[in-house]
Order: C-alpha cells, then structure tokens, then sequence
C-alpha cells in the first residue's frame, strides 16, 4: 500500500474512532472461497470525513458493511469507538444510510425519521423534537406530513439522512447514497452534506464511484483494488473545509483528483492481468 501524506493538522490529532488492523474478509461459496477483504489496515479520526473508491468488486462496501458489524471479518482486528462493530451497533454508535432511502411508503416523513426512535423506547416528546430538529438540519421542515412518493429522489435520501441522525450517533456510514440521482441534484446534495457535516462535525464514512464527488466531500480518499479488495493509496486532502463547488476548478482540486485517477487506473490494470 502506498501511504498518503499525512495533514500536521485537523483531524489527525483527533482521536481515532475507527481502527482497523491486517482485517480480512472471505466467503464461502458453492464456487470455492471469494476473498472480499485482505490485510486492510486503516485509521479513521474524530471528525474526519472519508470516502472509500474503487472499481466494481474492490470491497468498498463490504468494508462498509464490517464497519456496521454487518458482515463479520474472517481475520485481523476492528474497533469502533474502542469496541467491537457488534458492541457499536447496540450502542447505536452509527446511523447507517443504504443506496437507497428505505422509506416506508405508508409512513410519513416524520414517522420514517421516527422508526429508530420508537425502537429505542423514546417518549413522543422527544421524538418529536427529534424529528424536527433533524428535518431542519436536512432543510426538510415543512414536510413532515408528506409521503415518500410526494418527494423527490434527493429529499427522500434527505430524509433518510435524518433519519439516521435521528439516533444521534457519533459516526455515519453512507453507501453511495447519491449514485442512483441525476449529476445536478448530486451536485446540490453534496453541497448540503458538507453544510450539515460542518453543523454537526460527525465523523463521516462514504462509498462513492465518482471522483469528484469523493474529492469534494472529503479529508480523507481512500483508493482501493479489487480481487481481492485491500487499500492501494489512502490520500489526505488539504482542501479547505469550507469548500464550494468551485473548487472542482482549482489546480489543488485537481491534482487530488489525478492521484485518485492513477490509483483507480492501476486497480483496473491490476483486474485484467
């Protein structure tokens, strides 16, 4: 693995909320053995934000997923704020938001981002200043009567945003939530997922398969290869926090953005060889 040079300042000092030492991942199959993960070592800080790229089948998340305590690694070792994934996810350490927005559509809005809330026994009180609190943060107030499918594709993953906030955790798990909408929309979602990281300063995991998307959103890129999936560059952006979508235009933009490239060209290179 080819080490990114590391910011002297920022979240590096932070303390380390994912840890991740020489993991592994294997499944079983009818066809033999399918080595999703190998030796992926990783170190994750407070208040980062760090998208996982790749090609198809690298791992991005399945790895993901292991982070979750939603697929159990095989080898090597993982802690989530110092505990395993399983003691993370009962202590709803995480909120977790899908490719797609998983709303029920005979819910409102208000009784999606309330699920999690009623599970976890929350009185209605605090669940109602939860739930507009929340859709406030995702500039959803307003709508908390309405059904998914009056809402857009972007405000359902808006909503499902804030209804993964809803449980207050100290970390977020995104798995390419705005790969499904149009280049326009993503645009403005990015922009919003950058507004409400700065508000609520969470530590941010996310997969993406756009490159400017992963440069634009985050602190912390990190390029993995397929078959099996392990990390070939973990890159460390300098960017500023405050970042507008004018940046993509700027020469430190786009030198990120071509060490990404190189990373994911040889990843396919390494594919079909």
């Amino acid at each position: 693995m080819e080490n990114g040079m590391l910011n002297e300042q920022g979240p590096q000092k932070a303390r380390s909320v994912i840890d991740i030492r020489g993991l592994s991942l294997t499944f079983e199959t009818n066809d033999g053995p399918v080595h999703a993960l190998s030796n992926v070592d990783l170190d994750i800080r407070e208040g980062e934000f760090v998208s996982f790229i790749g090609p198809s089948g690298c791992g991005k998340t399945t790895l993901l997923r292991v982070i979750a305590d939603l697929e159990k690694p095989t080898g090597g070792e993982i802690t989530v704020n110092g505990v395993t994934p399983e003691e993370a996810r009962l202590a709803r350490a995480y909120g977790y938001v899908f490719q797609s927005s998983a709303l029920y559509p005979w819910r409102t809005i208000a009784d999606n981002v309330a699920l999690p809330l009623e599970i976890m026994g929350l009185s209605a009180s605090e669940r109602k200043e939860r739930i507009a609190r929340n859709l406030d943060l995702v500039n959803l107030g307003g709508f908390e009567r309405k059904y998914p499918w009056q809402l857009s594709g972007g405000m359902q993953q808006r909503a499902s945003i804030a209804r993964a906030l809803a449980v207050e955790p100290h970390l977020l798990l995104m798995d390419e939530p705005f790969g499904a909408l149009d280049e326009i929309v993503r645009d403005h979602l990015n922009e919003q997922l950058l507004k409400l990281w700065a508000k609520t300063d969470k530590t941010v995991v996310f997969v993406t398969h756009s490159i400017p998307e992963a440069v634009f959103l985050s602190t912390k890129i990190v390029v993995l290869f397929p078959r099996p999936g392990r990390i070939y560059d973990v890159i460390e952006s300098d960017l500023p926090r405050d970042r507008t979508l004018d940046i993509r235009e700027t020469p430190e933009f786009l030198k990120i953005a071509h060490r990404v490239r190189e990373g994911l060209r040889a990843g396919h290179s390494y594919e079909d060889s």
